[in-house]
Protein backbone atom coordinates (compact mmCIF):
# COMPACT_ATOMS: atom_id res chain seq x y z
CA UNK A 1 0.00 0.00 0.00
CA UNK A 2 1.36 3.43 -0.92
CA UNK A 3 2.25 5.68 1.97
CA UNK A 4 0.26 8.85 2.60
CA UNK A 5 2.37 11.76 1.35
CA UNK A 6 2.54 14.81 3.63
CA UNK A 7 4.11 18.11 2.56
CA UNK A 8 5.34 20.15 5.53
CA UNK A 9 5.71 23.87 4.77
CA UNK A 10 7.47 25.27 7.83
CA UNK A 11 10.50 27.58 8.15
CA UNK A 12 11.41 26.54 11.71
CA UNK A 13 14.00 23.83 11.07
CA UNK A 14 13.55 22.11 14.43
CA UNK A 15 9.76 21.97 14.20
CA UNK A 16 9.83 20.65 10.64
CA UNK A 17 12.55 18.10 11.46
CA UNK A 18 10.72 16.71 14.48
CA UNK A 19 7.35 16.71 12.70
CA UNK A 20 8.75 14.87 9.68
CA UNK A 21 10.59 12.38 11.89
CA UNK A 22 7.47 11.59 13.93
CA UNK A 23 5.26 11.24 10.85
CA UNK A 24 7.76 8.94 9.15
CA UNK A 25 7.85 6.76 12.27
CA UNK A 26 4.05 6.59 11.98
CA UNK A 27 4.33 5.40 8.38
CA UNK A 28 3.89 8.61 6.39
CA UNK A 29 6.07 9.81 3.53
CA UNK A 30 7.15 13.43 4.10
CA UNK A 31 8.73 16.33 2.27
CA UNK A 32 9.78 19.59 3.95
CA UNK A 33 9.76 23.07 2.39
CA UNK A 34 11.09 26.02 4.42
CA UNK A 35 10.44 28.88 1.98
CA UNK A 36 7.02 30.17 1.05
CA UNK A 37 8.12 30.91 -2.51
CA UNK A 38 8.93 27.23 -3.05
CA UNK A 39 5.63 25.95 -1.65
CA UNK A 40 3.37 26.11 -4.70
CA UNK A 41 5.89 24.46 -7.07
CA UNK A 42 6.45 21.76 -4.42
CA UNK A 43 2.71 21.09 -4.15
CA UNK A 44 2.49 20.60 -7.91
CA UNK A 45 5.64 18.48 -8.10
CA UNK A 46 5.18 16.33 -4.97
CA UNK A 47 1.36 16.09 -5.23
CA UNK A 48 0.90 15.41 -1.50
CA UNK A 49 -2.14 13.74 0.00
CA UNK A 50 -2.14 16.39 2.73
CA UNK A 51 -0.35 19.67 3.46
CA UNK A 52 0.78 20.98 6.85
CA UNK A 53 1.13 24.72 6.33
CA UNK A 54 2.62 27.31 8.69
CA UNK A 55 0.99 30.75 8.48
CA UNK A 56 4.18 32.76 9.02
CA UNK A 57 6.65 32.01 6.23
CA UNK A 58 9.39 33.95 4.43
CA UNK A 59 8.77 34.93 0.82
CA UNK A 60 5.10 33.99 0.59
CA UNK A 61 2.79 33.78 3.58
CA UNK A 62 0.72 30.76 4.50
CA UNK A 63 -2.43 32.75 3.80
CA UNK A 64 -1.28 33.52 0.26
CA UNK A 65 -0.13 29.94 -0.32
CA UNK A 66 -3.46 28.52 0.84
CA UNK A 67 -5.46 30.84 -1.41
CA UNK A 68 -3.32 30.11 -4.46
CA UNK A 69 -3.11 26.36 -3.79
CA UNK A 70 -6.88 26.08 -3.67
CA UNK A 71 -7.01 27.06 -7.34
CA UNK A 72 -5.62 23.62 -8.23
CA UNK A 73 -5.22 21.55 -5.04
CA UNK A 74 -8.33 19.92 -3.54
CA UNK A 75 -6.84 17.66 -0.85
CA UNK A 76 -6.68 18.49 2.89
CA UNK A 77 -4.68 21.41 4.28
CA UNK A 78 -3.87 21.77 7.98
CA UNK A 79 -2.77 25.27 9.01
CA UNK A 80 -0.29 25.82 11.85
CA UNK A 81 -0.59 28.95 13.97
CA UNK A 82 1.47 30.38 16.81
CA UNK A 83 -1.70 31.24 18.72
CA UNK A 84 -5.45 30.99 18.26
CA UNK A 85 -5.67 34.75 17.65
CA UNK A 86 -3.84 34.34 14.34
CA UNK A 87 -6.81 32.82 12.60
CA UNK A 88 -10.49 32.54 13.43
CA UNK A 89 -12.62 29.59 12.45
CA UNK A 90 -14.46 31.70 9.87
CA UNK A 91 -11.31 33.11 8.29
CA UNK A 92 -9.87 29.59 8.24
CA UNK A 93 -12.76 28.39 6.11
CA UNK A 94 -12.41 31.37 3.80
CA UNK A 95 -8.75 30.51 3.32
CA UNK A 96 -9.74 27.04 2.13
CA UNK A 97 -8.01 25.15 4.96
CA UNK A 98 -9.62 22.07 6.49
CA UNK A 99 -8.22 22.21 10.00
CA UNK A 100 -5.76 24.12 12.15
CA UNK A 101 -3.43 23.39 15.05
CA UNK A 102 -1.59 25.70 17.42
CA UNK A 103 2.07 25.45 18.30
CA UNK A 104 3.74 23.76 20.04
CA UNK A 105 2.45 20.72 18.18
CA UNK A 106 1.40 17.59 20.03
CA UNK A 107 2.49 14.77 17.70
CA UNK A 108 -0.29 12.35 18.65
CA UNK A 109 -2.91 15.06 18.08
CA UNK A 110 -1.40 15.90 14.69
CA UNK A 111 -1.50 12.26 13.60
CA UNK A 112 -5.11 11.91 14.82
CA UNK A 113 -6.13 14.97 12.80
CA UNK A 114 -4.31 13.72 9.69
CA UNK A 115 -5.92 10.29 9.96
CA UNK A 116 -9.35 11.87 10.45
CA UNK A 117 -8.95 14.03 7.35
CA UNK A 118 -7.67 11.11 5.28
CA UNK A 119 -10.62 8.94 6.35
CA UNK A 120 -12.90 11.68 5.17
CA UNK A 121 -11.48 11.79 1.65
CA UNK A 122 -11.06 8.02 1.21
CA UNK A 123 -13.38 6.45 -1.37
CA UNK A 124 -16.52 5.11 0.24
CA UNK A 125 -18.32 1.92 -0.70
CA UNK A 126 -20.96 3.28 -3.01
CA UNK A 127 -21.32 2.55 -6.74
CA UNK A 128 -19.02 4.57 -8.97
CA UNK A 129 -20.49 7.53 -10.83
CA UNK A 130 -23.77 7.00 -9.04
CA UNK A 131 -26.49 9.45 -9.89
CA UNK A 132 -27.25 11.42 -6.75
CA UNK A 133 -29.23 14.11 -8.52
CA UNK A 134 -30.41 14.61 -12.09
CA UNK A 135 -27.58 17.10 -12.70
CA UNK A 136 -24.96 15.79 -10.30
CA UNK A 137 -22.58 12.82 -10.50
CA UNK A 138 -20.02 11.68 -7.94
CA UNK A 139 -17.03 9.47 -8.76
CA UNK A 140 -15.73 8.25 -5.39
CA UNK A 141 -12.77 6.38 -6.81
CA UNK A 142 -11.27 9.59 -8.18
CA UNK A 143 -13.00 11.92 -5.72
CA UNK A 144 -14.46 13.79 -8.67
CA UNK A 145 -17.84 15.49 -8.89
CA UNK A 146 -19.47 16.80 -12.04
CA UNK A 147 -22.42 19.11 -12.59
CA UNK A 148 -24.09 18.68 -15.98
CA UNK A 149 -20.96 16.81 -17.05
CA UNK A 150 -18.61 19.65 -16.03
CA UNK A 151 -16.04 18.88 -13.31
CA UNK A 152 -16.35 20.90 -10.10
CA UNK A 153 -13.34 22.19 -8.17
CA UNK A 154 -14.41 21.20 -4.64
CA UNK A 155 -12.25 21.43 -1.55
CA UNK A 156 -11.82 18.23 0.44
CA UNK A 157 -14.24 19.63 3.03
CA UNK A 158 -16.89 20.34 0.40
CA UNK A 159 -16.38 16.93 -1.18
CA UNK A 160 -16.63 15.26 2.23
CA UNK A 161 -19.82 17.13 2.99
CA UNK A 162 -21.37 16.06 -0.31
CA UNK A 163 -20.46 12.41 0.34
CA UNK A 164 -22.07 12.59 3.81
CA UNK A 165 -25.25 14.00 2.30
CA UNK A 166 -25.22 11.42 -0.50
CA UNK A 167 -24.92 8.56 1.97
CA UNK A 168 -28.12 9.85 3.56
CA UNK A 169 -29.90 10.99 0.40
CA UNK A 170 -33.50 11.93 1.08
CA UNK A 171 -32.85 12.10 4.83
CA UNK A 172 -31.82 15.12 6.94
CA UNK A 173 -28.24 15.14 8.23
CA UNK A 174 -27.82 17.10 11.46
CA UNK A 175 -25.07 19.69 11.89
CA UNK A 176 -23.77 17.63 14.80
CA UNK A 177 -23.41 14.54 12.60
CA UNK A 178 -21.71 16.65 9.93
CA UNK A 179 -19.23 17.92 12.53
CA UNK A 180 -18.40 14.45 13.80
CA UNK A 181 -17.91 12.93 10.38
CA UNK A 182 -15.87 15.82 9.01
CA UNK A 183 -13.60 15.93 12.02
CA UNK A 184 -13.45 12.19 12.53
CA UNK A 185 -13.39 12.89 16.26
CA UNK A 186 -15.76 14.46 18.77
CA UNK A 187 -14.87 18.13 18.45
CA UNK A 188 -16.55 21.45 19.13
CA UNK A 189 -17.08 22.53 15.54
CA UNK A 190 -19.66 25.32 15.43
CA UNK A 191 -22.90 25.29 13.46
CA UNK A 192 -21.65 28.41 11.69
CA UNK A 193 -18.74 26.41 10.25
CA UNK A 194 -21.08 23.80 8.78
CA UNK A 195 -23.40 26.48 7.40
CA UNK A 196 -20.46 28.16 5.65
CA UNK A 197 -19.33 24.88 4.11
CA UNK A 198 -22.85 24.21 2.83
CA UNK A 199 -23.07 27.76 1.49
CA UNK A 200 -19.80 27.33 -0.40
CA UNK A 201 -20.89 23.97 -1.76
CA UNK A 202 -24.23 25.38 -2.90
CA UNK A 203 -22.51 28.13 -4.87
CA UNK A 204 -20.33 25.62 -6.71
CA UNK A 205 -23.29 23.40 -7.62
CA UNK A 206 -25.34 26.45 -8.66
CA UNK A 207 -27.90 25.90 -5.92
CA UNK A 208 -27.53 29.09 -3.89
CA UNK A 209 -30.95 30.57 -4.61
CA UNK A 210 -34.10 29.77 -2.65
CA UNK A 211 -35.93 27.46 -3.22
CA UNK A 212 -32.98 25.06 -3.22
CA UNK A 213 -33.11 22.29 -5.82
CA UNK A 214 -30.25 20.03 -4.69
CA UNK A 215 -29.35 20.65 -1.03
CA UNK A 216 -32.23 21.85 1.09
CA UNK A 217 -32.35 23.07 4.68
CA UNK A 218 -34.61 21.11 7.01
CA UNK A 219 -35.59 23.33 9.91
CA UNK A 220 -34.30 22.15 13.30
CA UNK A 221 -32.84 19.02 11.66
CA UNK A 222 -29.99 20.06 9.37
CA UNK A 223 -29.43 19.60 5.64
CA UNK A 224 -30.69 17.10 3.11
CA UNK A 225 -29.66 16.08 -0.40
CA UNK A 226 -32.85 15.92 -2.45
CA UNK A 227 -33.61 12.75 -4.35
CA UNK A 228 -35.40 13.76 -7.52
Amino acid sequence: MDKTKVLIVEDDAEISRLTAMYLEIEGFDTKVIDDGLAALPAIKDYDPDLIILDLMLPGFSGVEICKEARKFYTKPIIVLTACTDDVSEVSLLKLGADDFLTKPLKPHVLVARIEALMRRVKPVNIPQEKNIHSRLNIDTMNQRVTLDGIALNLSSAEYGMLVILEENIGKPVSREDCCKVLRGIDYDFSNRSIDMRISGLRKKIQDDQIPYKIITTVRNKGYMLLND
